[in-house]
C-alpha cells in the first residue's frame, strides 16, 4: 500500500508540473487595442467566467459524490445491479469525450492554419500521439499492477505463510484464496483509478485554461452551460471507479477534489493570463493539440478495456440477459448524451 501511495504523490507532483507549464507554454503577447467595446465585452465574459467557474465546480463535486454514497446508500453499493448501470453509462460519457470532444479538438489545433505546414502536415500527429498514449497506458496498467501485486504479496509474506498453515490445519484454505483474489482485484482498481483520473485531469486543465481565457461571452455562456454537465457526467464515472478501489476515506475526499476543482482551477489560470493568451498562436495550438490527444488516447483505452470490457465480460452481467440489456442501454444513453453536447462544447 506504501507503493499506491508513494505513486499516488509522483502523479500529484506530475499534475502540478502540468498546471504551471502548460500556461507559460501557451502565453503570447497581445498587441490588440483596448476600446470601450471591448472592456464591456471583457467585463461581461469575466462575469460569464466566474459564473461557469462556480457551477462547474458543484456539478463535478455532485457528479463524483453519487456513486461514492454507495458507501451509505445501500442501493447504489458495488454489489447491486444499478451500479453496473450507472458505471456503464459514466463510461459511455468517458468513451464519448476522447472519440467526440477532445479527439477533434486535438486534430483541429494539429491542423490549423495558424501553425507551420512542415512537419505538422506531414504526418497526422494527432493520431500517432493518440495510439501512442494508449500503448503507454496499457504499459503503465500492467506494470503498475504488477508491481503493485509483487509488492503487496512481499510485505505480507510472513503472515500469508502462517495464515495457509493455520488454514489447512482448519480445513479453510479457500478463505485464503478468496482473501488473495480479492486484494488483486483491488489494486487493480486502484491503479485504474488513478490512470484515469490523470487522463480527466490533462484535459480539464486544457478546457479550464482555454474557458478562462477567452473573451467572447457568446463563446462562454453555451461553452460553460455544456462543460457543467460534462463535469457531472465525467465525475460519475471516476466516482464509480473510486468505490470500487475501496480508498480510505481521506483518499476519497482528496481524489474528489482534486477533480472537481482541475476545471475551476484551469479557468482562473485562463483569466489570469488573459492580457497575454492567444489561442492561435502556434504554440498554444501546438501544446493544447498534443495534450489533447494524449489525453484522448488515455480516456479511450480506459473506457473500452478497464470499464467497459471488465464489466461486461463480468460473470454476473454475462448470467443476467436482463443486467446485459440494461447495461447495453446506459452505454448508449451516456454515450449519446455526451455527443449531444459537442455541439456547444
Amino acid at each position: 500500500m506504501e507503493g499506491l501511495k508513494r505513486n499516488s504523490k509522483h502523479w500529484s507532483v506530475f499534475i502540478l508540473i502540468l498546471v504551471v507549464v502548460v500556461p507559460s507554454l501557451v502565453i503570447a503577447k497581445c498587441t490588440c487595442e483596448k476600446e470601450d467595446e471591448d472592456e464591456r465585452e471583457k467585463s461581461k465574459a469575466l462575469r460569464y467566467k466566474i459564473a461557469g467557474l462556480v457551477s462547474i465546480l458543484i456539478a463535478g463535486a455532485v457528479g463524483v459524490c453519487i456513486p461514492v454514497l454507495g458507501k451509505v446508500i445501500p442501493a447504489l453499493s458495488p454489489q447491486k445491479d444499478i451500479f453496473f448501470l450507472i458505471k456503464a453509462f459514466a463510461a459511455g460519457v468517458i468513451l464519448s469525450t476522447g472519440f467526440v470532444h477532445i479527439l477533434p479538438d486535438a486534430f483541429e489545433s494539429l491542423t490549423s492554419p495558424y501553425i507551420s505546414k512542415h512537419p505538422w502536415s506531414d504526418f497526422p500527429f494527432t493520431g500517432f500521439v493518440a495510439m501512442c498514449t494508449a500503448m503507454g497506458t496499457l504499459m503503465i496498467d500492467t506494470y503498475a499492477t504488477a508491481y503493485f501485486q509483487k509488492h503487496h504479496s512481499n510485505s505480507k509474506g510472513a503472515q500469508v505463510d502462517a495464515t495457509d498453515v493455520e488454514k489447512e490445519v482448519e480445513g479453510h484454505a479457500h478463505l485464503h484464496a478468496h482473501s488473495h483474489s480479492h486484494s488483486s482485484d483491488l489494486l487493480r482498481h486502484r491503479v485504474i483509478t488513478q490512470v484515469l483520473e490523470l487522463g480527466i485531469v490533462v484535459h480539464s486543465v486544457i478546457i479550464g485554461i482555454s474557458v478562462g481565457a477567452s473573451e467572447s461571452p457568446k463563446t462562454i455562456r453555451p461553452l460553460i452551460a455544456a462543460l457543467t454537465f460534462h463535469q457531472f457526467f465525467e465525475g460519475m464515472g471516476l466516482g464509480s471507479c473510486i468505490t470500487q478501489a475501496n480508498f480510505k476515506r481521506l483518499s476519497i475526499t482528496i481524489m474528489g477534489l482534486f477533480f472537481a476543482l482541475t476545471t475551476p482551477v484551469g479557468i482562473g489560470i485562463g483569466i489570469r493570463i488573459t492580457n497575454y493568451y492567444e489561442e492561435n498562436s502556434p504554440t498554444a495550438l501546438i501544446v493544447e493539440g498534443i495534450f489533447d490527444a494524449a489525453s484522448a488516447g488515455i480516456l479511450i483505452y480506459m473506457a473500452l478495456v478497464d470499464l467497459l470490457a471488465a464489466d461486461f465480460m463480468n460473470p454476473r452481467m454475462q448470467n443476467s440477459s436482463r443486467l446485459r440489456l440494461g447495461a447495453n442501454i446506459s452505454l448508449l444513453l451516456g454515450a449519446g448524451c455526451m455527443s449531444v453536447l459537442a455541439k456547444w462544447a
